[in-house]
């Protein structure tokens, strides 16, 4: 792993915001030395539309305040414009946990990269916060992400190394897992369960929620659950 400090970095699989993910956010928050404060994400959906984008975004505000955070905060970071907003980025720092809810994952790479918005979150990690990623969210953490209709890869972010993140993994429609092996190739397959998180710190992994993860390189496959 390339983590950029002693932050946690959760890989979800499907469910942001709803309730029964509520059991590994608790634990995310726990992780927290102090008071939570929020900032939601929708960058993945924005090429969704604004009733899309206010559906994740209000979806995050009830389900954060109903677990009792102090703040939360759902950003319009949605292009590449906005990502590389000074005062956006400000908040985004502010924050001790980000979650990046889903969409297109190669959007949400490319608005990204290189931006005020990224080295906030990055930052976020750099201090011991936490950052989430479910969905599209999850898959920009790879080594390679699926573009398009998952018609080719290019390269993700890589803070786990030699990784291609592929949530939903027990709800994968039949074409997709068969298209696998052609865009996994030499990377380690990290297949991701509906309502479940890969917590990935410094220390190593482990895995929280209802399902698994299960770990693929070269057809050695292994699914782990939550101990």
């Amino acid at each position: 792993m390339k983590l950029p400090g002693p932050g946690a970095l959760a890989l979800v699989g499907s469910g942001e915001y709803l309730p029964r993910m509520e059991p590994v956010d608790r634990y995310l928050m726990d992780r927290l030395a102090g008071p939570v404060d929020v900032v939601c994400l929708p960058t993945a959906a924005g090429t969704e539309g604004s009733e899309r984008i206010a559906y994740w975004s209000n979806l995050g505000t009830s389900h954060f305040t109903s677990m009792g955070v102090r703040s939360v905060n759902p950003l319009p970071v949605i292009d590449r414009h906005s990502a590389q907003d000074e005062a956006l980025a400000a908040r985004i720092r502010a924050a001790n946990f980000v979650y990046l809810s889903g969409g297109k994952p190669d959007y949400l790479f490319n608005t990204l990269i290189g931006t005020a918005a990224w080295a906030a979150i990055l930052s976020v990690l750099e201090h011991g916060g936490v950052v989430a990623g479910c969905s599209a969210g999850a898959m920009i953490f790879g080594a390679r992400i699926p573009t398009g209709f998952f018609t080719g890869t290019q390269k993700g972010f890589g803070l786990l190394e030699n990784a291609f993140i592929m949530p939903h993994f027990d709800e994968m429609p039949g074409w997709i897992a068969r298209l696998a092996p052609s865009l996994v190739k030499d990377l380690i397959l990290v297949g991701i369960e509906g309502n479940t998180a890969l917590v990935c710190t410094k220390e190593g992994l482990c895995v929280e929620g209802s399902g698994g993860v299960t770990i693929d390189h070269n057809k050695n496959r292994t699914r782990f659950t939550q101990e």
